[in-house]
């Protein structure tokens, strides 16, 4: 370990202790609740927060509202106000375990931070820890990982539960009642954000080498956790609408068949993260099918019908096949139009 490495920890360890020193002069309340924040959030760069400290901001959520709501306060403060790359992972991280395992006020509050919740609401998008090559790359985590918190919070709001809560189940057979019951353009919604899901995932660092880090070996295995949630999720969707494939219209087929594309598109990537460990091959087996049925009623429907791009437009778009009759996307077809005499 060089010099400017051990000291860099000596100033994390400094820092940590001065803000729990100055957390216990301030009132009671905000007192104990910082010193569970900042316990949980060091600057240490590998050690995950322990579950002891896990657990302390988790019975947070136990008290009051107003307990509850400081205490995400706190958190996202810290999380703000850091410019440290450790930092911020783990205030993600705490995050995402209340999102997992908090209690519903803890979820609740999180969610609406700072009065709603919303696309980048973290506001994570330009974190650079510029310290040293390491933390340059630990930032294009904390990047990563805001956006998987993010988009977490997103589902809840569609589905109307947060994606622990479909892990049991009781609660999978009553998900698969409720989307029974949908409307074609709310269920292809739910689509759209959980295959969204996937594709941030996917996008994830191409700094694999620091999963030998301990810490972003954990922050994986949760992503890992809600990743399977959401392969549940799509397949009870996927499922639904290969049923409804025959009364679909030749825009649903087309925006079916995109959500397919996106979601097959991702799996090698997915494959390389989690080491094959959710391969789930039944739902890549569901999605294919489900694809082939999509393209042979597109085929049924007009298999190079032309789609007006607008009244004024020259150029209309053609739907594509390969020869397998695998959808390939959209061609744009120039027309000439003769003048009337």
């Amino acid at each position: 370990m060089d010099h400017r490495k051990k000291l860099r920890i000596l100033i994390g360890l400094l820092k940590d202790k001065t803000s729990i020193i100055k957390a216990t002069l301030s009132t009671k309340r905000i007192s104990k609740i910082k010193i569970a924040v900042i316990r949980a959030t060091t600057h240490d760069a590998s050690t995950p927060p322990s579950d002891k400290c896990i657990a302390a901001v988790l019975s947070l959520g136990q008290g009051s509202r107003p307990v509850t709501c400081t205490c995400i306060e706190v958190l996202m403060d810290r999380l703000h106000s850091t410019k440290n790359a450790s930092v911020a992972l783990k205030c993600l991280f705490i995050m995402h375990t209340i999102i997992s395992r908090g209690s519903f006020i803890l979820k609740d509050q999180l969610s609406v931070y700072p009065s709603f919740g919303g696309r980048n609401f973290l506001n994570l998008s330009m974190f650079r820890d510029e310290s040293d090559p390491e933390r340059w790359d630990l930032s294009s985590w904390v990047r990563w990982h805001a956006a998987i918190v993010e988009q977490n919070l997103t589902i809840s709001r569609f589905l109307g539960h947060y994606l622990c809560s479909s892990l049991i189940a009781t609660k999978n057979k009553g998900e698969e009642k409720r989307v029974l019951a949908l409307l074609n353009r709310d269920l292809f919604d739910e689509m759209d954000v959980l295959v969204d899901f996937v594709e941030v995932v996917s996008e994830f660092p191409d700094s694999l080498h620091l999963l030998k880090n301990n810490l972003i070996y954990e922050i994986v295995r949760l992503v890992s956790e809600d990743y399977r949630s959401v392969q549940r999720e799509i397949s009870i969707r996927v499922m639904e609408l290969g049923e409804r494939i025959p009364s679909l219209s030749y825009s649903e087929l087309t925006q079916l068949l995109g959500n397919l594309k996106r979601s097959e598109g991702c799996k090698e990537r997915l494959y390389l993260l989690f080491a094959n460990r959710n391969r789930n091959d039944a739902l890549w087996k569901l999605v294919g099918e489900t694809r082939t049925k999509a393209v042979e009623m597109m085929k049924e429907k007009g298999e190079t019908k032309l789609l007006k791009m607008g009244s004024d437009s020259s150029e209309l778009t053609q739907i594509r096949f390969n020869s397998d009759g695998r959808w390939m996307g959209f061609d744009s077809v120039a027309l000439t139009v003769s003048a009337i005499q």
